[in-house]
């Protein structure tokens, strides 16, 4: 119910929609619905997969805040409880094409054993290629960690570490129908030479109206200390308002 009353939110909302940040758009709101289910004889499997994402643009910042769930199961056995909300900022005060960020986060996850995990730090980054239909950016700074683990029935591992937070990042508009993005992460621990994490998170997205998009998602998540990786292909509905 409360996923159906942001949808009816964003459309009631979509006479003001935009197609990216202009000198009067301060604000971005979208919503990404995705799920299926499938029922045999054996048993039913499901998975749902769901995005909400804020952003508030103000002259020379900008912060973003962004909150996914995915939940699975499999022949009525969990397969995926993941939950992750992140909070950044970049801040445009220097160079051209370079900027200073930070964030905040939360991870859960059911699939990456991951029972919670908190990341904080900042760093830089530059636009390599920055045009209005094609960005390529990459970034990099520290991050500091704190995470309680499973590593198995009664095992838990609780520690701090920071890491080396490496990201590139592709954004492609085509005719402002079609979008590509793809954000990759790459953060080894600075205290620990076996431990790194790799995300990877793309989207494939066609526009129907200026509000509505079909929306095809890949993302790819591996934690090397649990030993424990996930890949997941989703289809559906992003609904997006800029105001």
């Amino acid at each position: 119910m409360k996923s159906l009353a942001f949808l009816l939110l964003c459309i009631i909302f979509s006479n003001s929609t935009t197609a990216q940040f202009n000198d009067s758009t301060f604000y971005y709101f979208s919503l990404n619905a995705n799920g299926s289910v499938t029922k045999t004889t054996d048993g039913t499997t499901y998975l749902l997969n769901n995005g909400l994402k804020f952003s508030v643009k103000k002259k020379s910042v900008v912060l973003n805040s962004n909150n996914t769930w995915v939940y699975g199961a499999q022949q009525d056995r969990l397969v995926n409880n993941d939950y992750t909300s992140t909070l950044d900022f970049n801040i445009y005060k220097t160079l051209p094409h370079f900027y200073y960020w930070g964030l905040g986060s939360y991870t859960s996850s059911y699939s990456l054993k991951i029972i919670n995990q908190v990341q904080a730090g900042t760093g830089i980054a530059y636009n390599i290629i920055d045009k209005p239909g094609f960005l390529l950016n990459i970034s990099d700074g520290i991050l500091y960690e704190r995470s309680d683990l499973n590593l198995g029935d009664t095992a838990r591992d609780v520690y701090n570490t920071f890491r080396n937070s490496l990201r590139l990042r592709i954004h492609l508009k085509i005719n402002t129908i079609i979008g590509f993005n793809t954000n990759n992460f790459l953060q080894n621990s600075l205290n620990y030479g076996d431990d790194h994490i790799i995300r990877s998170s793309s989207s494939l997205s066609f526009k129907i109206k200026k509000w509505l998009s079909l929306n095809a998602g890949l993302d790819y998540n591996k934690v090397s200390r649990t030993q424990k990786e996930n890949l997941l292909f989703t289809y559906g509905l992003l609904v997006e308002n800029y105001f």
